[in-house]
């Protein structure tokens, strides 16, 4: 698909894109061959190709789901201003 002179003024409009009267040839050649390429890219046969979430085929290495560090819960509710119930109370903010 080969765009010509309105075609860019119109995109340029749209996009609120000053391109000056000398570059607007190349920047039609340049608009031109990318949509050259994406209509090669729409040509190329992708039915025996699976659907990929990730380019690369690896699995995510994962660590086992162990405790590292002991419960210090109660140890902060004791350092801690104001608390009730086991919960922390802290000033109000919003009326």
């Amino acid at each position: 698909m080969a765009l010509d002179k309105n075609d860019v003024e119109k995109i340029a409009h749209l996009a609120r894109l000053q391109i000056n009267d000398t570059d607007i040839t190349e920047v039609a050649q340049r608009i031109s061959n990318i949509l050259g390429m994406i209509d090669q890219m729409q040509s190329v046969d992708t039915s025996a190709v699976s659907a990929m979430a990730h380019p690369f085929d690896a699995g995510q290495r994962l660590r086992a789901d162990q405790v590292t560090e002991r419960n210090q819960r109660d140890y902060y509710q004791t350092i801690a201003p104001a608390t009730q119930d086991g919960l922390y109370l802290v000033p109000r903010v919003i009326e």
